[in-house]
């Protein structure tokens, strides 16, 4: 019975590292299709846009982020809107620094002193909307750094299109700026070199996205009028998949921009790198089931590592974790390097092993409940909304 058993996780560790193999060559191919689709030629299309922030309190680099908004070079006219729950937040002093230094930009603050739900940010979005001076609505986090052309890379996203379904929705993909901890460095690299993989690889599978990114969520106020605004929103969670999944839903096309933006990693100490982890994947767990599920197949290198032990070392084994480790190192510097522009891919090469073995075992802890830690306070996910636990 021992030997039985010995030989059957000998076979399954087997077939998934192949699979995970088979993964890797995909995310591969998708990435290339991402890279030639970014040196098209994009439309000359620019229509007015108001970018919409949510703030809460002060964070590293936010007014560097800020100011890279202002900092564009966009032919069509934009304004950004700042919102807050309440005047005396640290936040509004950023904001009017950041007015002082671009006075011929349209900046404001408004106060949004009303919690329609349990999340925060995206009260705060219903609240400002009805403020905006434009029918194109961007929305990304305070600590989002953007390059000069970002807007009109966006943008340009919403040409009209002869043919298919209109564009409702625009995103984009982002890499982590590590800060300090090697958790941090961690969750840099994974997003790098498998999340935006990953996002890659579903976009040309299910041609196309049927979700949003929070790095960027480009929105026409059309369609967000027509999934109920932001008001629907705001007891979920993953309130930025589930912003593209219902304007896709809504007969909408969700469409990815070649620009990549930079979000701020925290100097994680290995609890909040845990916590924080376990809320994404418990939350793709709610959202897409059968998607969280098939993430099986992403942990190749981990599968060929188990294989190893499970079969005693054999050479079988040790050729398959040769080829597995060569192929996640290519995904890595394909995606990451190379379409991400993440440029500290490289040096932190040699913590892909251990990431991708903490991940996997964080992956099977996804599936023992489905309570997050969420700025502290503990929320149990329930159909894509939240409730404290």
């Amino acid at each position: 019975m021992p030997h039985t058993l010995a030989m059957a996780v000998e076979v399954a560790t087997t077939v998934l590292a192949v699979a995970g193999m088979g993964y890797f060559l995909a995310a591969l191919v998708a990435a290339r299709v991402f890279v030639a689709e970014r040196r098209r030629a994009l439309p000359q299309y620019a229509p007015g846009v108001t970018i919409l922030k949510s703030l809460k309190g002060l964070d590293p680099g936010m007014l560097d982020a800020f100011r890279s908004h202002c900092m564009q070079t966009y032919a069509g006219e934009f304004e950004l809107l700042f919102g807050v729950s309440s005047l005396d937040d640290p936040a509004v002093a950023a904001v009017q620094q950041l007015q002082r230094e671009f006075p011929e930009r349209a900046i404001r603050i408004v106060e949004c002193p009303v919690r329609l739900g349990t999340n925060g940010k995206v009260s705060t979005l219903a609240q400002l909307v009805p403020h905006a001076q434009y029918d194109c609505l961007l929305v990304n986090d305070s600590d989002i750094m953007v390059s000069p052309r970002y807007l009109e890379r966006v943008m340009a996203r919403f040409a009209p299109v002869a043919q298919g379904q209109p564009v409702g929705l625009v995103t984009a993909l982002y890499r982590g700026k590590a800060h300090g901890t090697l958790a941090s460095r961690m969750e840099a690299l994974g997003i790098a070199t498998d999340f935006q993989a990953g996002v890659l690889l579903s976009k040309m599978i299910e041609g196309g996205l049927h979700y949003g990114l929070g790095s960027t969520l480009a929105v026409r106020r059309e369609a967000l009028d027509r999934i109920g605004g932001f008001a629907a929103l705001v007891d979920h969670l993953a309130d930025d998949y589930e912003l593209g999944a219902r304007v896709a839903a809504a007969g909408y096309s969700v469409a990815l921009s070649g620009e990549v933006v930079e979000t701020a990693v925290p100097a994680y100490d290995w609890r909040g790198f845990a916590d924080h982890q376990l809320r994404w994947l418990r939350t793709v767990r709610d959202a897409r089931p059968g998607g969280y599920a098939g993430l099986v197949f992403t942990h190749g290198l981990g599968w060929a590592l188990l294989n190893v032990v499970a079969s005693g070392v054999s050479p079988v084994s040790l050729w398959l974790l040769g080829l597995s480790f060569f192929l996640r190192l290519t995904v890595a510097m394909t995606v990451g390097a190379e379409a991400l522009g993440d440029r500290q891919v490289l040096p932190n090469l040699w913590l892909l092993p251990v990431r991708d073995v903490v991940a996997m075992g964080l992956w099977v802890a996804g599936f023992a409940g489905n309570t997050i830690v969420w700025r502290g306070e503990r929320f149990v996910v329930e159909k894509g909304r939240l409730r404290r636990a």
